[in-house]
């Protein structure tokens, strides 16, 4: 009698370990390509920036020479990089709030509007369509037409408020910021209206009961309750925003080498150092440039996981 019940025990642990087994002989084919490829594609290239950041370099002939913290030291006294670093903060920033802001207000209203659905999908659709095709929407359709002067100029004239030049060095950076809000606006609130789904229909049946209004549904189920996925997109925000590049080269660029030094970002930056028609190229300070950036967005992403930590609400 016992040997009965003991067998089929015997016979499930046997199979359990022989199918632990066939699952550790599966884990390296799956996991060694993933590590290969991440190595090769990501970690090899960082490192070899940062290292080609201590050296001046033109890209071909000459070895890399080694030159220690002086591409940093060319970087802090550039004009230039002053004003790619501030503009790339702005556009983090203000166009992060700006973005968010947004996302929050059609947030409250598409959650009880029929064919909310519908009017999202619309609103997502300016993210998909490529940033160099944005540019020259707003550039030449919006901005300026040949011979004649473009529709925001038009309605601006039509209230007896005097034509702006939009791309103007010392405007294009407010310009981006609002092509950036109007086109990334979408993509945020169709991760919010996600997290808004999953919330459940009583809470917001409880809140209508208790005479709660729209901002304070927000306020006090919306907003706690999708804590945690606002601070992945505040992070995904945060790392796009950063690499800003076609939308600035599209806008404030004459089409054939760099836009003028006051409208620049980082990416514009790295992009005029690598391929710009400043003479020879200045890999050593491309890179330089680049691992600046790496380090903004690893202090951001970290300070901004930090800011939005909060105990995880269950429901």
């Amino acid at each position: 009698m016992a040997t009965a019940v003991t067998a089929p025990a015997e016979e499930r642990t046997s199979s359990a370990g022989a199918h632990l087994s066939r699952k550790k002989k599966l884990f390296l084919p799956f996991f060694l390509p993933a590590v290969v490829l991440y190595s090769l594609f990501l970690v090899v290239p960082t490192v070899a920036t940062v290292v080609l950041g201590f050296t001046d370099w033109s890209g071909a002939g000459d070895t890399p020479e080694f030159t220690g913290l002086r591409n940093y030291g060319e970087l802090i006294s550039s004009d230039a990089f002053r004003y790619s670093f501030l503009n790339t903060l702005m556009y983090i920033v203000v166009g992060g709030v700006g973005t968010f802001l947004l996302a929050f207000l059609f947030t409250m209203v598409l959650r009880e509007m029929r064919g909310g659905k519908l009017i999202r999908a619309v609103l997502f659709f300016p993210n998909i369509v490529a940033p160099v095709a944005l540019g020259m929407f707003f550039g030449i359709t919006l901005v300026y037409r040949p011979n004649r002067q473009g529709l925001a100029n038009f309605l601006l004239e039509s209230v007896g408020i005097d034509a702006v030049k939009f791309l103007a060095p010392e405007n294009i950076t407010w310009v981006v910021t609002g092509c950036l809000i109007w086109a990334s606006a979408g993509f945020y609130i169709t991760i919010l209206m996600a997290a808004v789904d999953r919330i459940p229909p009583y809470l917001y049946e409880d809140a209508d009961i208790a005479g709660a209004t729209p901002w304070e549904k927000f306020r006090h189920v919306t907003l706690p309750l999708t804590w945690d996925v606002i601070g992945v997109a505040g992070v995904l925000w945060t790392i796009s925003a950063i690499k800003i590049f076609e939308l600035v080269f599209v806008l404030a660029g004459p089409g054939t080498y760099s836009p003028p030094i006051r409208s620049w970002t980082l990416g514009v930056f790295v992009f005029d150092r690598s391929f710009g028609d400043q003479g020879a190229p200045q890999y050593g300070m491309a890179c330089a440039a680049a691992v600046v950036m790496i380090v903004l967005v690893s202090v951001l992403v970290v300070a901004l996981r930090r800011l939005m930590r909060r105990d995880r609400i269950q429901y």
